[in-house]
C-alpha cells in the first residue's frame, strides 16, 4: 500500500490486502473488560456457487430499507459470475450472496462445485458488471452472452424480485446493447439507472444510456431511455473479450455521472447526467495519469472520493497488480492498494453504508474467484 495518511487507506491502516471477499470479528469481552481489538473487520469468502461458475464481475450491497422477508437482507452482498465453470467468457448465469456474518463460502478449486450461496440462476447469460439492487425490493443484472467466444448482441438487463424470481421485461430497455456496468440513484418509487454499453465491439461507440424507471410494491417500469454520452472506446480483447466505458458514479448533487472508459483509459465526467435530452459525447476528462491501468469499477467513497478498481488490460505494470485506486473528483490522485498479486484480477468494487458511522467496501478478485468484504469506521462528517 502507498500513502496510508490519505483517504480511504487511512481506514484499511493494519488490514492484511493481498488477496480478495473476508471478515474478522472480535471474541465478547469478559466481564469487566475493556476491548480495543486490534484485528481489522474483514471478510474473504469464495464466489463459486454450485454450479462452479466464475470470474465474478458485479458488485451490489443490499441497501437500508429493503423488505423483510426476503431471500436477501439489508447489508448482504450480491456478486454476478460472467464465466461458466470451464470458465468460458460470457456464459455464467448466476448471482450469489454473502451475509457478512463471520460465516464465509470456502475456496474451492475453478471448475468444481463451491459453497456460495446462489441468489439467481439463469442460462445462457454471461452477466456482467451491472448490477444494483432497489430498496423497493428489486435486483437487476446486465448480461452480455457469447458463443464460441463470441459476442451474441444485444445482451439484455434483467428485472428480479426480492426473492431472485425474474420479472417480466420492462419497455424501453431493448435500447440497450450490451450492458457492461450501471449505478443507480434509488429515490424509492422512482429511480435512474446509467447503463455503460459495449455495444459489440464496435470501435469508438461505447455509450451510456440513462433509464427511468417507476417502481411500485409489484414491479418495475422503465417509463423512458435516453443515451446521454457516446463515443467511447470499444476494442475486442482476447483476455478481457471486450474493453470499453464500464464503471460509474453518479453525484446527483452536481448531477454530474463519471464514466470509467477502460480503453481510453481515462475517467470522464457528463455535466446534467440525470437531465439531458441526448448525447454529450464522452463528456470531460477529470482522471488521466499513470495510476490508471485499465479501470473498470468505479463508485464513491464516504469522503467523497472516487474509488475505481485497474483491471491491467492496458498500461501494465507487473509490479502494481490488480490495484484499487482512489482519487478526488478533481482529478488528483490519493491512493491505491492491490487485491492480488497477479494482474487482472480487480474488477467489480461496491460501497455501501451499513450503520451511521461504518461502510461496507467490497472487492472481487477475478483470478481467486472471491471477493473480500471490509468494514470500515467512517469519521464524524463524511
Amino acid at each position: 500500500m502507498k500513502n496510508l495518511r490519505n483517504g480511504l487507506a487511512a481506514m484499511l491502516l493494519a488490514i492484511p490486502l493481498a488477496g480478495v471477499a473476508v471478515a474478522f470479528f472480535a471474541a465478547p469481552a469478559s466481564a469487566g473488560d475493556e476491548v480495543q481489538p486490534f484485528l481489522p473487520n474483514i471478510i474473504i469468502s469464495s464466489t463459486i456457487p454450485l454450479n462452479g461458475d466464475l470470474n465474478p464481475y458485479g458488485v451490489a450491497i443490499v441497501p437500508k430499507g429493503f423488505p423483510a422477508g426476503s431471500a436477501i437482507a439489508p447489508g448482504d452482498v450480491l456478486v454476478s459470475n460472467f464465466n461458466d465453470s470451464s470458465n468460458a467468457q460470457g456464459t455464467g448465469t448466476t448471482i450469489i450472496k454473502l451475509t457478512p456474518n463471520g460465516l464465509v463460502a470456502p475456496s474451492v478449486m475453478p471448475g468444481s462445485a463451491g459453497n456460495a450461496t446462489t441468489f439467481f440462476q439463469g442460462s445462457g447469460l454471461g452477466l456482467t458488471t451491472a448490477l444494483g439492487v432497489l430498496r423497493r425490493g428489486f435486483v437487476i443484472v446486465g448480461n452480455v452472452p457469447t458463443s464460441g467466444g463470441v459476442i451474441q448482441p444485444p445482451g439484455s438487463l434483467l428485472f428480479l424480485d426480492r426473492n431472485g424470481n425474474q420479472i417480466p421485461p420492462s419497455p424501453y430497455t431493448n435500447q440497450l446493447n450490451g450492458p457492461w456496468d450501471l449505478t443507480v440513484f434509488d429515490q424509492f418509487d422512482h429511480a435512474l439507472v446509467f447503463v455503460s454499453n459495449v455495444n459489440n465491439g464496435t470501435v469508438n461507440n461505447g455509450t451510456v444510456t440513462r433509464l427511468n424507471l417507476s417502481i411500485s410494491p409489484s414491479g418495475v417500469s422503465v417509463t423512458s431511455a435516453t443515451v446521454i454520452a457516446s463515443g467511447y472506446s470499444v476494442v475486442l480483447n482476447s483476455t478481457a473479450l471486450v474493453l470499453g466505458p464500464t464503471g460509474l458514479a453518479y453525484d446527483p448533487k452536481t448531477d454530474i455521472l463519471y464514466v470509467a472508459s477502460t480503453n481510453d483509459n481515462e475517467i470522464f465526467a457528463v455535466a446534467h447526467a440525470g437531465s439531458r435530452t441526448g448525447s454529450s459525447g464522452t463528456g470531460t476528462v477529470v482522471f488521466s495519469d499513470e495510476h490508471l491501468r485499465g479501470p473498470l469499477g468505479l463508485v464513491f467513497a464516504p469522503n467523497g472520493d472516487l474509488l475505481t478498481s485497474n483491471g491491467d488490460a492496458v498500461n501494465q505494470d507487473p509490479t502494481q497488480p490488480s490495484e484499487i485506486v482512489e482519487f478526488t473528483k478533481g482529478g488528483k490522485f490519493v491512493t491505491q492498494f492491490n487485491v492480488d498479486a497477479g494482474q487482472g484480477g480487480a474488477f467489480g468494487i461496491g460501497v455501501g453504508m451499513v450503520s451511521s458511522d461504518t461502510a461496507r467496501f467490497v472487492v472481487v478478485d477475478d483470478n481467486a474467484n472471491d471477493m473480500t468484504v471490509f468494514d470500515l469506521p467512517v469519521p464524524p462528517g463524511n
